[in-house]
């Protein structure tokens, strides 16, 4: 199936735009969604991140203990590409499933590290970006999760630059600080365009 990965930088509004494209009878597969599921209690993923991080770092319900795991990585690059070793490959195969599984006219595959994966931009036919100011990225986070502007920097510091995003798109959805309606407007655009293309 004809399949469109969506990125964008933290802050940038992915959710949304997925969404819209959802309403349009698209199907998506959400890689963060698929992350949360194999780290949630009987997650596919948590008796190897036990045997390789420890008990403490599972949660009282049996789930990652996400604060405590994001304080290591954020520190801790080799502990960073331990977990990725457990947990990309999983979350690769059942992005793999969701995908032949899905039924519609073309499938959104939602990857917020599309660009810094590097395997990415192969395994879809087109890639969309979300974008939208640094400045706007810092204040909506700051806005929605509570955070300081240097936790939010710190992240975004963690992600490929917003060049680089660009540099990697097929198409871009300019998404800093537009109305809904062109918002709306550019999404049913870019749904033409791909109906078009996978022939729908």
């Amino acid at each position: 199936m004809f399949a469109v990965g969506l990125t964008g930088g933290i802050g940038s509004g992915k959710s949304t735009v997925a969404d819209l494209f959802a309403v349009r009878g698209v199907p998506l597969v959400d890689t963060d969604l698929i992350a949360h599921r194999i780290t949630a209690p009987q997650g596919i993923a948590m008796p190897q991140i036990a045997a390789e991080f420890g008990d403490s770092f599972v949660a009282s319900d049996g789930s990652l203990d996400r604060a405590r795991m994001r304080t290591l990585v954020f520190s801790d690059d080799g502990a960073r590409k331990r977990l990725e070793g457990i947990t990309h490959p999983l979350i690769r195969a059942e992005t793999e499933r969701e995908q032949r599984e899905a039924h519609g006219p073309y499938v959104i595959v939602v990857v917020p590290l599309l660009v810094e994966s590097g395997s990415w931009t192969s395994r879809v036919n087109r890639v969309l970006t979300v974008d939208c100011s640094v400045e706007t990225q810092i204040s909506r986070v700051m806005r929605r999760n509570a955070f300081s502007r240097e936790q939010v920097l710190a992240i975004i510091a963690r992600q490929a630059t917003r060049e680089a995003r660009l540099a990697a798109a097929d198409d871009v959805i300019d998404n800093d600080n537009v109305p809904l309606d062109a918002l709306v407007a550019q999404v049913d655009a870019q749904h033409r365009a791909y109906l078009a293309l996978a022939g729908a």
